[in-house]
């Protein structure tokens, strides 16, 4: 491997580092609703940073059970802070009273079957794991130090 910038002797091909960080390497998954002002910004303030991204609709293919699990592992003991609160669908099934009762698994289940109570943006990737936009925290988050 040869570090950019380093003397190469002429004539010889010289291989330089990726310019983008790891988190770039891999592909990050951003869910969001089309209709949801938020989503949008974020998904604009990604695009801004030219932070690659595969954005997929959160009610047809809700996240995975693996990836709400690592979403929770980023959010120890707030499994409450992977819901959707404001939304009809939360409100409708009364989870705010049923939630506190709800072991880990059957509300991952539940999350996972219903992309409406998942909280968006719901972003996930090696080494980050985000829901709702707060700039300055996603900032701290993608960006390079």
């Amino acid at each position: 491997m040869i570090l950019a910038g380093a003397l190469v002797p002429q004539g010889a091909l010289a291989i330089r580092e990726p310019a983008f960080t790891l988190v770039e390497m891999n592909a990050l998954k951003i869910y969001t609703l089309s209709n949801c002002d938020t989503c949008r910004k974020a998904v604009k303030w990604l695009r801004a940073q030219g932070i690659s991204f595969e954005e997929r609709a959160i009610r047809e293919t809700p996240p995975t059970p693996a990836e709400l699990k690592a979403m929770l592992a980023a959010y120890p003991g707030e499994l409450r802070r992977l819901f959707n609160t404001s939304g009809s669908d939360y409100r409708e099934q009364k989870l705010g009273e049923k939630l506190p009762a709800l072991s880990e698994a059957a509300a991952l289940a539940l999350l996972a079957g219903n992309g409406n109570v998942v909280k968006r943006p719901f972003l996930i990737g090696s080494g980050v794991a985000l829901v709702g936009f707060d700039e300055a925290g996603w900032g701290a988050a993608l960006l390079p130090k």
